[in-house]
């Protein structure tokens, strides 16, 4: 387990690893350690910039999450993993951000976001009201009034698994109706 703890004389570092435990000053910890995980995260990405970003983030979420580290691997393996995880979050959102700007939108899109578009939000309002009870009313209550399920579910008697449910069935009762 690692622990960051604050004090006068700054942030102190204190793990357990191989049986032993040290105290090391966060400083200490930065500077031994910060050469090591850049180069993993360069060697990932290839961009000194973006590396140098996630070398940092990395150092910020040990600080935030140092209560997972129970001391079982090096120090080094655990930040290079937390650093990892950060470069594989940062290429799927860039994969999410490229497959929506060479589509310009998602093929069907979901009648939420849809509903926010002026230009369709009469054809879909038009479908709406077409839609059977209690269909019409649960995507109302959840798109336009912004309720809970829970507290639709408490609206009508029934659950919030049915709340749930009822509100995807619209959905796709709509995504139907706008094709």
């Amino acid at each position: 387990m690692i622990q960051f703890i604050c004090n006068n004389s700054g942030l102190t570092a204190s793990y357990m690893q191989n049986g032993g435990e040290k105290g090391l000053d966060f400083e200490e910890v930065y500077t031994r350690e910060f050469p090591g995980v850049y180069k993993y995260l360069f060697a990932l990405c290839g961009e000194q910039t973006l590396a140098e970003e996630l070398t940092q983030e990395t150092f910020y979420r040990a600080i935030q999450n140092s209560e997972s580290f129970r001391g079982t691997c090096k120090l080094s393996v655990w930040l290079c993993q937390i650093g990892k995880n950060l470069y594989l979050s940062q290429m799927r959102r860039e994969r999410r951000r490229q497959q929506l700007s060479e589509t310009g939108q998602t093929s069907h899109p979901d009648p939420e976001e849809a509903l926010l578009r002026h230009d369709t939000a009469m054809i879909l309002h038009r479908h709406l009201h077409t839609l059977p009870d209690p269909y019409k009313e649960v995507f109302s209550l959840r798109t336009f009034g912004e309720l809970s399920f829970a507290q639709i579910g408490e609206l009508f008697g029934k659950s919030e698994s049915w709340a749930r449910v009822t509100y995807h069935r619209a959905k796709l009762k709509l995504k139907e109706e706008t094709q």
